[in-house]
């Protein structure tokens, strides 16, 4: 019987840790929930691009430090500062009601408020939008991806493999 006792709160971090929120509807990433005051300057496949580019309609840095949100239901896969013109980078895992997973990458920010492993819910704000510590004007590169065990990447590539528009998969699954 005290066998048993010990074992339970194993059981139980056990479950806890492989827990996975569904995500059942997806928002923008800014100007919650539908990017109210934020425009895409930058389109998924444009020149290559493997994601969108958000920016504030009031041009130049104004967006520096504005909330990023998370754009559904998931568990942070990765936060972390990475330099380069990648700066500050959160990955986030969301598993579909068709137990499927997608990832959302968050890249450029300023700062960072959640820490790998933990559960974030639809439009919590999971950091702020930077400039890749002065790479670039503020803004926040996203990235969508269905392939969920690719690397970060270089933002850019002639395929597209493993990679989904934002703008369309957020529309198609409000």
């Amino acid at each position: 019987m005290r066998a048993l006792f010990l074992l339970i709160p194993i059981v139980l971090l056990f479950c806890f840790n492989t827990f996975q929120p569904i995500a059942q509807h997806f928002d923008y990433p800014v100007g919650k929930p539908n990017a109210l005051g934020y425009y895409n300057a930058q389109e998924f496949g444009e020149n290559g691009h493997l994601g969108e580019d958000w920016n504030a309609s009031t041009r130049g840095n104004s967006d520096l430090g504005a909330p990023v949100y998370a754009i559904a239901n998931g568990r942070v896969k990765f936060a972390q500062n990475i330099g380069g013109g990648w700066g500050n980078v959160i990955r986030i895992t969301h598993e579909l009601p068709d137990h499927s997973f997608v990832e959302s990458l968050y890249a450029h920010c300023d700062t960072v408020l959640v820490q790998e492993n933990q559960i974030v819910t639809r439009g919590e704000e999971i950091g702020t939008i930077g400039t890749a510590n002065g790479q670039y004007i503020a803004h926040l590169h996203l990235e969508l991806r269905n392939d969920t065990t690719l690397p970060i990447g270089g933002g850019y590539s002639n395929s597209s493999k493993g990679y989904l528009h934002p703008t369309a998969f957020i529309k198609g699954h409000r």
